[in-house]
């Protein structure tokens, strides 16, 4: 894994010293240093987080708090403040937020590209009503940051919190080991979070991930991190996982990542993501971008984001042709490789409407050689999250 900052500095996340003593291979990634594998390897860190808990250092991401200026104390007209402004620059329903819920969203150009893909997250406590929890990816962060500042001007203030630690454990056993150091994390539901008492400190505890699995990420403050780091692995329900098995658990969860298959051309329609626009908002608008995404909803779209199933053992990388039966390009893969779970190669990525039926026969072009395909449903592993009955 690698990305167009090979050849800068690099930066390294509080926790770079002890991926290199666990023996950790560090590569290039969103302008960071970052473990791509331990010694272990990709495939059993793969299978470690499907079956136990994989603990993953994502602190190179963009994590934040946007908190209006000057708040009323009236908690819902203070959350309908500071939701204006964050639907001012993306297409999901901010405002409906209720307290303790995450949302996923897409940050928006005008012209109806994505941005960035992030989670917005209101808490649950009044006293905090007027702010929300933003987590964007690492490699837009600094542009994302700048957007959301120049939208809330003198009205709200966006405070950095990526100088500290965010982690992610994943996995079925992911929460059990967090209940037994915070118990009442396991009365967080999916995409609700929270914040929890730790050593005199704060965590912000959310139970999300981009894993497929059930799982938390956990904001650690800069004096904790590394120690925090530490307790989990000393758990034997708890491997260090990379980047590598990040990847290919998300691709087999048939989860977009920004810069592959999410682009600033590329619209939420296209990108099979149209639960993220909420009846409200797709009547309303009121964000960039909103002429394309209306049309394309009324008239649909010319390709769509599929899954694809491949034959043989070679995996379809990023920028794959996609070929019809007839041989003509329909389409380019953007996310690709090996799928450790289903034992067989995977990927992802555009093709015109007309073939993106699940089981349509298409053809990869591979190194030089036709590969047969199969359009497929996805995600190619059922997400197992944990949804409480009542949210």
């Amino acid at each position: 894994m690698g990305d167009n900052h090979a050849s800068e500095t690099l930066r390294e996340t509080p926790l770079a010293a002890a991926h290199r003593a666990l023996g950790a291979r560090m590569v290039p990634f969103a302008g960071y240093a970052m473990p791509v594998q331990y010694p272990s390897g990709i495939l059993a860190e793969h299978k470690w987080t499907r079956e136990h808990a994989g603990l993953f250092d994502v602190s190179h991401m963009g994590p934040s708090f946007l908190s209006l200026a000057k708040p009323s104390g009236d908690p819902e007209a203070d959350h309908a403040a500071v939701a204006a402004i964050v639907e001012s620059l993306t297409c999901g329903d901010i405002r409906s937020l209720k307290p303790g819920r995450i949302r996923y969203t897409l940050l928006m150009n005008d012209e109806g590209g994505v941005l960035d893909d992030l989670m917005v997250a209101r808490p649950a406590a009044e006293a905090w009503s007027g702010t929300l929890y933003i987590v964007v990816n690492a490699d837009t962060k600094e542009a994302d940051f700048a957007r959301f500042q120049a939208a809330a001007g003198d009205t709200a203030e966006l405070t950095r919190a990526d100088d500290g630690g965010l982690l992610a454990l994943q996995g079925p056993e992911a929460v059990a080991v967090m209940r037994d150091i915070i118990p009442s994390v396991a009365d967080l539901g999916f995409m609700t979070y929270g914040s929890f008492a730790y050593e005199g400190e704060k965590l912000v505890i959310s139970r999300s991930g981009y894993t497929g699995e059930d799982g938390v990420e956990i904001l650690v403050p800069p004096t904790l991190v590394a120690a925090f780091w530490e307790r989990l692995l000393a758990d034997p329900r708890v491997r260090p996982i990379g980047l590598g098995a990040r990847d290919s658990l998300r691709l087999e969860a048939g989860l977009p990542l920004y810069g592959h298959d999410l682009d600033s051309t590329t619209s939420p329609i296209e990108a099979d993501l149209g639960f993220a626009l909420s009846k409200r908002r797709r009547e309303e608008g009121g964000f960039p971008g909103y002429d394309r995404i209306r049309r394309e909803l009324q008239e649909g779209t010319g390709r769509k984001r599929v899954g694809l199933a491949v034959e043989g053992k070679a995996p379809a990388r990023d920028g794959t042709e996609i070929l019809d039966e007839s041989g003509r390009k329909v389409g380019i893969v953007t996310s690709g490789g090996f799928g450790p779970t289903i034992g067989a190669p995977i990927a992802m990525g555009y093709v015109e409407s007309s073939l993106a039926a699940p089981g349509t026969p298409l053809t990869l072009v591979v190194r030089g050689k036709n590969l047969a395909a199969r359009v497929a449903a996805l995600p190619f592993v059922p997400h197992r999250y944990f949804r409480k009955s009542n949210p």
